[in-house]
């Protein structure tokens, strides 16, 4: 049995009601000086005092295994003062309820089966989501292990007995394995997980995100295609070349993707000392950026070859936006055409779906694995599958095993059920106090 742990399940700030969570085996007794717990799963407002202090609260208990962790779970809901609820969860210490490590809670409710690892990722990013987009996808997946995960498994099955089958009694019982029936049968999963591999790819920056900088002469129109894509006057516009001397942020759901904008400071030689120092910030901006957006005016003949020197370096993650386009023009190559003033960027919005998201539209990517670690155990899974296909008539069934076990267990580790120590810490890590 763990010792008990508690902690604020909300912000430690001025409010109308805290909630403070106790997790634990034995908590009657161990809460007996304090209250007589309550029928369980109904709230009943309790008189509590302690040290000195007096609160009227309401509390609800849930008895295991039926609770969030599968332990005896006490809420508390007390008045909203910080200083109150500091005092409440020291008392609780010197009653032998320690304060909870971050994630403790969900850690707990998963190795009491209460829920899956995948599960818990997506109430980790539900907390933290700060788009629309990323809310969405963190609701997509907080249903729990996806359905292709219990396909694969009910696939790779008959096949691994077969293989163990093979190698522990193929010599005394005449046991083989057909591997052309096998490679057929398991060539439909393997195209599965290229699929959830494309869809996990473009997950990725629904959770996320696209760091976007915006880079240019003065007066290519950064300033207006920033305030166009934040949806927002947050850059000042004006005509007169430089500005922008900082670099401007902002965050903003647009064609489907949470972006995160850099309005940066025109490139340019200059003897201004404030624009100089905005320009010097650019580089570790352009360092940071997934994509980098040239601003070119489409009047201008060409791009500035300062600037595409400035650039060179960072020259794969560089899209030439030509803008004005309402002046008349037209673009070339790979170049999109948008017109920022007008509000015209088709070109653009279309562009970034195409890097980021491949073919798939931002609909077909909700709920597919996002998280690095998820990304790559799907991606080891796939190359698994690939290696198990090329093997050819004369491969001892050794090795298919090996690569059907290492399958098996890479789903183990997918949804927790391979619970390393190493990977539950990284996980949880970064959940809150409370969850």
């Amino acid at each position: 049995m763990l010792e008990p742990i508690c902690a604020p399940a909300t912000p430690l700030l001025p409010s109308a009601i805290a909630v403070v969570r106790v997790s634990g085996g034995g908590l009657a007794v161990r809460l007996g000086t304090l209250l007589e717990l309550p029928e369980a799963r109904r709230a009943a407002l309790k008189e509590l005092a302690w040290d000195g202090y007096r609160e009227r609260c309401l509390v609800l208990y849930f008895p295991a295994p039926h609770s969030y962790t599968g332990e005896d779970l006490v809420e508390f809901q007390l008045h909203g003062n910080p200083l109150l609820v500091r005092r409440f969860l020291e008392h609780l210490g010197s009653l032998g309820i320690r304060l909870a490590e971050p994630g403790e809670f969900t850690r707990r409710a998963l190795l009491n089966g209460k829920q899956g690892l995948l599960e818990a990722e997506a109430l980790r990013d539900l907390v933290t989501a700060a788009t629309d987009t990323q809310l969405r996808q963190a609701q997509a997946r907080a249903g729990g292990t996806p359905p292709w995960v219990a396909q694969a498994r009910a696939a790779l099955t008959p096949w691994m007995a077969r293989a163990e089958a093979s190698v522990d009694y193929g010599e005394d019982e005449g046991i083989t394995l057909d591997l052309d029936a096998m490679t057929a049968d398991l060539r439909r999963l393997a195209e599965l997980f290229h699929v959830e591999q494309a869809r996990a790819a473009g997950a990725r920056w629904l959770r996320d995100g696209v760091r976007i900088a915006l880079v240019g002469r003065p007066n290519a129109g950064k300033s207006t295609l920033f305030n166009a894509l934040a949806g927002q006057e947050r850059a000042i516009v004006t005509e007169v070349p430089g500005t922008t001397r900082d670099v401007l942020e902002a965050r903003a759901p647009w064609a489907g993707l949470p972006l995160f904008l850099f309005d940066t400071a025109g490139l340019r030689r200059t003897d201004d000392p404030v624009e100089r120092l905005g320009i010097a910030r650019v580089r570790e901006v352009l360092e940071q950026a997934d994509i980098i957006l040239h601003l070119v005016p489409l009047p201008d003949p060409a791009p500035d070859p300062e600037i595409i020197d400035r650039l060179a370096p960072f020259a794969g993650k560089v899209l030439t936006v030509r803008n004005q386009a309402d002046l008349g023009g037209s673009a070339t190559g790979d170049e999109v055409c948008v017109s920022a003033a007008a509000g015209d960027l088709d070109q653009l919005a279309g562009a970034l779906r195409q890097r980021f998201l491949g073919p798939l539209a931002p609909d077909a990517c909700l709920g597919a694995l996002d998280t690095r670690r998820q990304r790559e155990l799907l991606d080891e899974l796939a190359v698994q599958m690939d290696l198990l296909l090329a093997l050819d008539a004369g491969t001892p069934p050794e090795v298919p095993a090996s690569l059907l076990q290492g399958a098996w267990g890479l789903l183990a580790r997918l949804t927790g059920e391979d619970r390393a120590e190493s990977s539950l810490d990284q996980v949880f890590s970064g959940f809150c106090l409370g969850k």
